[in-house]
């Protein structure tokens, strides 16, 4: 009887930007030790790199890999990446059904209302335009704004066969400023910044001055606010 084949064994390279993995793989679903022997069927399988936001641009100035934004419109238009692409791996949610319309409704009173998030659902063409733009062998830097979209994305182009794919882990929001060139009204990293939060800081200041002021005007002229608050009428 034949000996049994090895289903699946891994390698693994160190370098600057990181450990990248090739995965082996045939036919028989059970891992066998020892020393790995090449049989029919055998394909290789490149993981998605992960790189810090310096290794991020030396991968798209020295090593030619083009950037590819998968953020929502909204945070696209407020600040990318020079000359990068951009297919949303989420599109706006325009469905009128009654349960998408209370979702909406209370998404835009609270996480859209605070935060300037759109509501959104999941863009089923998002691989399709990607493989109609690029051929399985570029080297894709895919971007978000905190790493989470474009770990989810890049999952799925490696399923779909690119086999040169990398993330900023954490996203835009670790990008310091002036270390891509970039389009838009704020940095990159302050991109995902927008609705209430974003003016939470000013309104503390100014509610801080007022009680600051209130404070010293009773302070220092003591007569003078106990006049002012008899006139405030007894609730």
């Amino acid at each position: 009887m034949a000996g049994p084949s090895f289903y699946a064994s891994c390698l693994s390279s160190s370098s600057n930007l990181g450990t990248s993995w090739l995965v082996l793989k045939t036919h028989n679903a059970r891992a066998v030790p020892g020393k790995l022997r090449w049989r029919s069927g055998l394909t290789i399988k490149a993981e998605v790199k992960f790189v810090n936001a310096e290794q991020a641009k030396e991968l798209v100035t020295v090593d030619g890999y083009t950037v590819l934004d998968v953020r929502d419109k909204t945070q696209f238009e407020r600040a990318h990446i020079k000359s990068c692409y951009h297919v949303p791996l989420f599109v706006e949610n325009q469905d009128n059904d009654p349960g998408t319309i209370v979702k909406r409704t209370l998404h835009n009173n609270f996480s859209g209302l605070f935060f300037g998030l759109p509501f959104t659902k999941p863009n089923p063409n998002f691989v399709q335009t990607v493989k109609s733009q690029f051929s399985p062998e570029t080297k894709l830097l895919v971007v978000c704004q905190e790493g989470l979209r474009s770990a989810a994305a890049a999952n799925k182009l490696e399923q779909a066969g690119f086999s040169n794919v990398a993330c900023i882990t954490s996203g835009l929001q670790t990008v310091k400023p002036g270390t891509f060139d970039s389009v838009g009204s704020k940095d990159l990293q302050d991109a995902g910044k927008a609705g209430l939060v974003t003016i939470q800081g000013k309104i503390s200041t100014v509610l801080g001055t007022i009680l600051v002021c209130a404070y010293l005007f009773i302070t220092f002229f003591p007569d003078q606010a106990e006049k002012i608050f008899q006139l405030v009428p007894a609730g």
